[in-house]
């Protein structure tokens, strides 16, 4: 078992560390060029590469994709006591309630520990918290209108064009999924180094609190997972894929929405630090009871 553990959260673990070392050495890193890169070529490429073709059953899929949002809406209810109980403004603390590390840090263990069929499931996990995140959320987080953003984001596209190949059951042509398929393969490794890079730049404050966010974020979160896709029927690997993705650390995203919403940027860096530090000391955990 310990074997196993260790074979998931290595990769993700050297991953994220050679982008924190890259950074400690005094390395340039293009953080906004490598970001723009992924988020607009390399993510569209494994959303298409991971569900366009995807051998798994449609009604698993909406039960799944439901799952997740309610799952989300349920997080977001739940904010309110955390921000309670942490004597913050309930805009600051719903985001990293809601949206977890489910691209950077939860499609690679994910992959590593559930295998091509548990992927599928967290990688739609990742596309309903995507869907919100980055139209709820963003709304939140802009001020003004956010209509452009959104129009300008190539990931929802590929979203809906995945969906509309997996529910129809086309397929795409054998020089597009080849050529999506190699280009989705640069998107993890650069997820794990970006990772690595924002941990190394963030300056974190306020660590107790962003320890005790944690302790109280990973349990709801897995509480209410469990219980909603025991609602919805899911198989064990679609509801263990939904949990490890919901109980992921703060995404980074949240602390660039907090900079451009100026809610509290520099505690939410802390919340974003904290998780991730602990996730490895949990992770292994969870994993452990899942797998």
């Amino acid at each position: 078992m310990l074997a196993q553990l260790f074979a998931v959260m290595a990769p993700v673990l050297i991953g994220a560390s050679i982008g924190f070392g890259w950074i400690r050495f005094g390395f340039n890193y293009p953080t906004e060029f490598v970001t723009k890169l992924v988020f607009n070529i390399g993510t569209p490429a494994l959303v298409l590469a991971s569900l366009a073709n995807a051998e798994v059953d449609p009604h698993t899929f909406g039960r799944t994709l439901a799952t997740t949002f309610v799952v989300l809406a349920g997080m977001a209810v739940a904010s309110f006591g955390v921000a309670r109980l942490l004597r913050k403004p309930w805009q600051v603390i719903i985001s990293p309630m809601m949206y977890p590390n489910a691209g950077n840090m939860g499609l690679p263990v994910s992959l590593y520990a559930f295998g091509k069929e548990g992927f599928t499931f967290a990688m739609t996990a990742w596309v309903a918290n995507a869907l919100i995140q980055f139209t709820v959320g963003m709304m939140m987080a802009t001020r003004g209108s956010p209509l452009k953003t959104l129009v300008r984001n190539p990931t929802l596209y590929s979203i809906a064009i995945s969906l509309t190949l997996l529910l129809s059951g086309i397929h795409l042509p054998a020089w597009l999924g080849n050529t999506v398929h190699l280009l989705s393969g640069l998107t993890i490794p650069l997820m794990l180094i970006t990772l690595g890079v924002s941990l190394a730049s963030i300056q974190a404050r306020n660590l107790s609190s962003g320890f005790l966010f944690t302790l109280c974020r990973v349990p709801i979160a897995l509480a209410l997972s469990f219980a909603i896709a025991a609602w919805f029927g899911l198989p064990p690997v679609a509801a263990s894929a939904v949990a490890l993705q919901m109980s992921m650390p703060v995404a980074v995203y949240n602390y660039l929405f907090a900079q451009r919403s100026r809610r509290e940027p520099e505690y939410v860096a802390s919340l974003v630090f904290c998780s991730t530090v602990l996730a490895f000391v949990y992770l292994p955990l969870e994993l452990a009871f899942m797998l």
